[in-house]
């Protein structure tokens, strides 16, 4: 391995077992302690299927990761990003060494300091200042290191009047801030952080994207970062490497995965969305599902409910290609009236964005259905939609700040029940 790689992955792969621990029988078991013993390949390996979270398995094994090769040199930072169930945090955890491979092999220099989950490594029992001490011997370093870190630990973490307390006592947000702040700062060549961070608040996200780019830039630490914030990922890294269904999609520039994973991403949602819950079907009244800037955006909700909902309440979220919430809007809060005069329990509603004045491209819609006082569902990207530009309307302008009052004033919700 040349001496500027600082991890290399060949050929690796991960297969769990569906179901029950073990093969069904104690013949099948046999053989496959007895190919282990003589290092031949698992032979119920050969039949497993690719991680496909959308579709009933024909058989009890699934590869979690299959087939992934790659290298990453000393000092860069590495964005690995994908859809939920591509394989991400499993490639974290063997890269981490929590987890062993099925197949294949990684190499690497230097010590790896990871952040997989909140408060992993943390002992609830001990304090703050106990668990900065045991991260460390786990992670190799000698207590005078440690100490000399201590103070630059506390103070980044912020929870220096916390710092004698049980960690057990701690809120979320303070577990992975002293979490991050061990990781960051304890001296490891390699930097491996899961999407945790999305945990704490947005000063405390930027402070640890800031510190990620300072250990990597700075210090010419390896990082691998997690995430589903395509703008941290922008921010942090020079490379991405796209994982779907447990395989290497791409492995590119920063900025031409984020684009080629927002395709993927695009590529997934259906126009119509059916689902199981309250909200039964959501689609845009439009027969290419593409309109223009400054026209009339038609969307129709489809509901059911066991009960009659009194006042109801419906909300949605327009988010641009990034997944950058751009407009959220509901008619309780901004027009404080239920959209029903009568309890129902089912129907349609047409949602009516008059004069809309969303930019050209493409675009995804969260939607939740409540009462007056919850929110009984909530879903996620189920709808897209793309703004084509108007051949009359110039349209080359910056998103107007008042872009949420003119929807507000513009929009119209029609109720249709059953």
């Amino acid at each position: 391995m040349s001496e500027h790689i600082s991890i290399k992955v060949e050929k690796l792969g991960k297969a769990y077992q569906l179901g029950q621990i073990g093969t069904g029988t104690i013949s099948r078991d046999l053989e496959r302690w007895y190919a282990s013993m003589r290092g031949k390949e698992d032979p119920f390996l050969r039949i497993g299927e690719s991680n496909n979270q959308n579709t009933k398995s024909e058989n009890n094994v699934v590869w979690s990761l299959k087939d992934i090769n790659f290298e990453i040199e000393q000092g860069d930072a590495v964005g690995i990003i994908g859809r939920n169930g591509a394989g991400k945090s499993t490639l974290l955890k063997i890269l981490s060494k929590v987890t062993a491979p099925t197949t294949g092999r990684i190499s690497g220099k230097g010590r790896i300091a990871s952040l997989l989950e909140v408060g992993t490594g943390f002992h609830p029992e001990l304090s703050g200042r106990e668990n900065i001490f045991l991260n460390g011997a786990i992670l190799g370093m000698r207590k005078k290191e440690i100490q000399r870190k201590l103070e630059e630990i506390v103070d980044f973490a912020g929870i220096e009047r916390y710092l004698d307390t049980p960690v057990k006592r701690y809120s979320s947000g303070m577990y992975v801030r002293l979490a991050f702040a061990v990781a960051a700062h304890l001296e490891s060549e390699i930097l491996i952080v899961d999407e945790v961070l999305a945990v704490g608040d947005a000063e405390f996200q930027k402070k640890c994207l800031g510190k990620m780019g300072e250990v990597s830039k700075g210090e010419g630490r390896t990082v691998l970062f997690v995430s589903h914030n395509m703008g941290s990922i922008n921010n942090l890294c020079t490379r991405a490497v796209i994982l779907d269904k447990g395989r290497v999609l791409s492995d590119s520039k920063v900025d031409i995965a984020i684009k080629h994973y927002n395709q993927l991403v695009l590529d997934h949602f259906v126009n119509t969305y059916k689902g199981r819950g309250l909200i039964k079907t959501v689609k845009v009244l439009s027969d290419e599902n593409s309109i223009y800037y400054n026209s009339d955006l038609n969307i129709e909700v489809e509901y059911a409910c066991d009960q009659e909902i009194k006042f109801l309440t419906l909300g949605f979220i327009i988010k641009d290609i990034d997944q950058n919430s751009l407009i959220g809007i509901n008619n309780k809060h901004y027009h404080n009236y239920p959209i029903n005069s009568v309890p129902t329990k089912s129907g349609k509603i047409i949602v009516t964005l008059k004069n809309q004045k969303l930019l050209a491209g493409k675009y995804t819609m969260d939607f939740f259905l409540g009462d007056s006082t919850t929110d009984l569902e909530f879903v996620e990207n189920a709808l897209s939609f793309e703004i084509l530009e108007s051949k009359i309307t110039n349209t080359n302008l910056s998103l107007d700040p008042t872009i949420n009052k003119l929807f507000i004033e513009n929009i119209k919700w029609e109720l249709h029940p059953k």
